[in-house]
């Protein structure tokens, strides 16, 4: 995708948000975009920089090394989350890197995170990953210990959890993971509900959704060729 494309991209997105956060009664700018730029090089994330966007999401600790840096201290304002599976040899690297990581879902990678966390005195803002899909191919907490499980990072690790994620399964309506996403951050005491890519973010919306992930209504496809 060009440059001009990318940018258009970005406006038709941020005015479908706008329109689905009206359609749903909810306030203009209550929901935040997280422009998803895994596979992209910085050539091609910088125009959406420089159109003014600033929140960022990958889905791999060793990419986002290989980019971000350069570009977070050109820009210091930027904001950026990690919304790939973490495995705990990456804890590291990930609380150096990312300001928000949404993949926390089990207690190795709570206990990695909070020794990071307080050895480097950085605090990256924390959601829990939870497999509404019960899918067991996918990353995160079975849905029926969410709640539990927030609760354990906060009280035996000292994480503070602000948010929930979900990825529903690909053939299924998202409807039901979103309104299950929904009722768990109320169980849980969290607030911020990361939900809704490209496909589906209007009805991630609608069902209460703060942060939707989309990046190929953005970039373009994605190239996976070479890994």
């Amino acid at each position: 995708m060009t440059d001009i494309a990318a940018v258009a991209g970005l406006k038709t997105v941020l005015a479908e948000i706008e329109s689905a956060e009206k359609e749903a009664g909810r306030s203009a700018g209550s929901v935040r975009l997280v422009a998803v730029s895994k596979t992209f090089d910085a050539d091609a994330i910088r125009p959406v920089i420089e159109a003014g966007h600033r929140v960022f999401g990958e889905n791999r600790v060793q990419e986002a090394l290989a980019k971000w840096p350069r570009l977070k201290n050109e820009f210091p304002d930027l904001e950026l989350h990690l919304i790939g599976p973490l495995q705990s040899n990456k804890a590291k690297e990930a609380v150096a890197l990312f300001d928000v990581i949404e993949t926390v879902d089990r207690e190795k990678i709570a206990s990695e995170l909070a020794k990071e966390m307080r050895k480097q005195g950085r605090e990256p803002r924390l959601y829990v990953q939870v497999n509404t899909g019960l899918e067991p191919q996918k990353a995160g907490i079975d849905p029926r210990e969410a709640a539990a499980f927030v609760a354990r990072c906060r009280t035996e690790h000292g994480l503070a959890i602000e948010g929930l994620m979900c990825i529903p399964p690909a053939d299924e309506n998202p409807g039901p993971h979103f309104a299950l996403l929904e009722k768990l951050a109320h169980e849980a005491g969290v607030e911020r509900l990361s939900m809704g890519m490209s496909g589906d973010f209007q009805t991630a919306i609608a069902f209460g959704a703060t942060e939707v992930r989309v990046g190929s209504a953005i970039f373009g496809h994605r190239d996976y060729t070479g890994g």
